[in-house]
């Protein structure tokens, strides 16, 4: 059984509301991480990513003695119905709608199950190595997909934060969520974030300073610095979570070691 440890960053930018909302808790032998990115005027954006949360929250606690992908995904289309019906009648900018990206993890059995709607991302970092297990609902992504578009491109497409599905939109949803629970190993590392987050960063950042820390704290303290660094114009709200999956036998080994050194004696000459 792995100890999983997590850590949360989220900031305005140059916003003047923040609109993203971030969720972790437990239940059982579960744990599970979400996030969401909002959008609607006059703050309807921040309500809805907030209902998101607070929808999928309710309905993982509940599930927890039933671990399985068709519950995440069930979890998901409440949250979808329920902004529907929270925003019944309202046009224009009283319209409101969210991404969304959660992870589900079973500490029992070290699996995991995730899934999203939108843009906002899941990155799984093993072995030295990233892998980005989302693809975002949008028009650039399927350009990039149909070879329309260069990744270097897609950085700075004018549709590049048009969505081609979200949580409370009019019409149906279908959340992408993996089929069976993904095995997990020791040292993941999983990275939730919303596109003012992951816009900025390049893979090469985000293993960089995954390499670097010590804590998963300290992982998304290092990236935080790097947005800030940039300072881009109108920057967006911008948000993560991290996730880390530890051997606890291998982690008290590593406080063993530390001790044994520092305890050492000191030999001059």
């Amino acid at each position: 059984m792995f100890e999983i440890t997590i850590a949360t960053c989220s900031e305005c930018g140059q916003r003047s509301e923040n609109e993203d909302a971030l969720g972790v808790g437990g239940a059982g032998s579960t744990q599970y991480a979400v996030l969401s990115d909002g959008a609607g005027g006059h703050a309807r954006g921040a309500v809805a990513s907030r209902r998101v949360v607070e929808h999928i929250d309710a309905a993982l606690r509940a599930a927890a003695s039933a671990f399985a992908s068709d519950h995440l995904t069930q979890a998901l289309l409440s949250a979808h119905v329920a902004l529907q019906h929270d925003q019944m009648g309202a046009q224009g900018r009283q319209r409101m709608h969210a991404t969304v990206v959660a992870l589900w993890i079973d500490t029992r059995h070290d699996h995991a199950v995730w899934s999203h709607v939108g843009d906002s991302r899941l990155y799984r970092l093993r072995y030295g190595a990233v892998d980005l297990v989302t693809a975002d609902d949008s028009v650039v992504q399927r350009l990039l997909e149909g070879g329309i578009l260069t990744p270097q491109q897609a950085l700075d497409h004018p549709m590049k934060n048009q969505l081609l599905a979200a949580v409370g939109m009019q019409d149906g949803l279908n959340p992408h969520t993996v089929k069976q629970p993904v095995p997990l190993d020791d040292g993941d590392a999983f990275l939730l974030c919303t596109d003012g987050w992951w816009g900025p960063l390049t893979d090469a950042k985000i293993i960089a300073t995954l390499t670097d820390a010590d804590t998963p704290q300290g992982w998304l303290d290092a990236m935080r610095e790097l947005i800030l660094a940039q300072a881009a114009p109108g920057q967006d709200n911008f948000s993560a979570i991290a996730v880390w999956v530890t051997d606890p036998a291998e982690s008290t080994q590593s406080m063993a070691d530390s001790e044994e050194t520092v305890s050492a004696p000191l030999v001059l000459g």
